[in-house]
């Protein structure tokens, strides 16, 4: 009996030893987590060569003599990056004192093509960004590279490739040399129509100006070649063809290319909604002013009653009727 009472009073006072312990542990860390909150006694900036400590600093979220935070930190080193005058930037606490760690981004010192004779070098550098003693960076770069790529994709040649490569020279310079494969003017391989009721695809191929490559293609300058400005030229001359052949509601839905997988040509594939054929009812002259007979211009009219309709019969019509 004694020894079981004795028992639990000793569990109890176990407990209660492990519970005044678990709060001495928090109240550590409490203690110990309100400590590392130390207010910043100094700045000091290194790896700095040409850009000065000051610059650095003033993109900095905190200052000498606030505490020391974690998510201000984030901030500043968002914000140091932002600039696009540093490739890496550290930032830490030693002590009471922030130590901010910067690698510079090199100057440009000269940039060059190699393996473009379709384009000329003028031509390129006034598309790109890097110029002679501008920053480098890897997104300027990159940009640049889709910069060239659209020049090329401008006179078909889809199959292009550029490269940049960058030569390091002395005190934090380099020339940069974009690597240029130009490869063949992408052809279009074929032409399909979806939705032509009224036209076959031969017809509807005879009304745009793009054209599928055949043997004949060097008889024709930018034959077969894949534009997508003439791609956008085409929809309209199609909606327009349907205008003129009764078709008012026509629309060209889509004009998809998609490239074959070898990157050596385009299927171009354009979408039709033709809708129902029209014919012209009654056509009458109709005037406001009471001096004007209607009747006396009604041989001005080239659309006639039970005619197809043609949307560019309407538009001949007015002209002639203002001039």
């Amino acid at each position: 009996m004694f020894r079981k009472k004795y028992n639990g009073r000793l569990r109890v006072a176990l407990m209660l030893m492990v519970a005044f312990a678990s709060f001495n542990v928090i109240g550590a860390l409490t203690y110990a987590g309100t400590a590392t909150a130390q207010v910043i006694s100094d700045i000091r900036v290194i790896g700095n060569r040409r850009i000065e400590p000051e610059t650095v600093t003033s993109y900095l979220q905190f200052n000498v003599g606030s505490r020391y935070d974690e998510q201000k930190v984030d901030e500043s080193l968002q914000a140091l990056f932002s600039t696009g005058l540093f490739a890496d930037v550290f930032i830490d606490l030693q002590g009471r004192v922030v130590v901010v760690t910067v690698v510079e981004n090199p100057i440009v010192s000269r940039v060059a093509f190699e393996g473009n004779s379709d384009v000329d070098d003028d031509t390129l550098r006034g598309e790109v960004q890097l110029k002679s003693r501008s920053v480098f960076t890897r997104s300027r770069a990159q940009a640049d590279v889709q910069r060239i790529l659209d020049v090329y994709r401008r006179q078909g040649q889809y199959a292009a490739q550029v490269e940049p490569k960058l030569i390091k020279l002395d005190n934090n310079r380099v020339n940069v040399v974009f690597e240029i494969t130009e490869g063949h003017a992408t052809k279009v391989k074929s032409i399909n129509f979806i939705g032509n009721q009224a036209f076959s695809d031969s017809q509807l191929r005879d009304i745009i100006t793009t054209s599928q490559a055949g043997w004949f293609d060097f008889f024709k300058t930018g034959a077969g070649v894949y534009d997508p400005d003439r791609v956008t030229f085409d929809r309209e001359l199609l909606r327009q063809y349907y205008l003129k052949n009764g078709y008012a509601d026509a629309r060209v839905i889509s004009a998809v290319a998609d490239l074959d997988s070898d990157g050596s040509g385009f299927f171009l594939t354009y979408t039709i909604e033709e809708g129902p054929r029209y014919t012209f009812g009654n056509v009458e002259i109709q005037s406001s002013l009471a001096e004007i007979d209607p009747a006396a211009y009604r041989d001005q009219l080239l659309t006639q009653s039970g005619q197809v309709f043609n949307a560019s019969l309407i538009d001949k019509s007015v002209e002639k009727l203002t001039l």
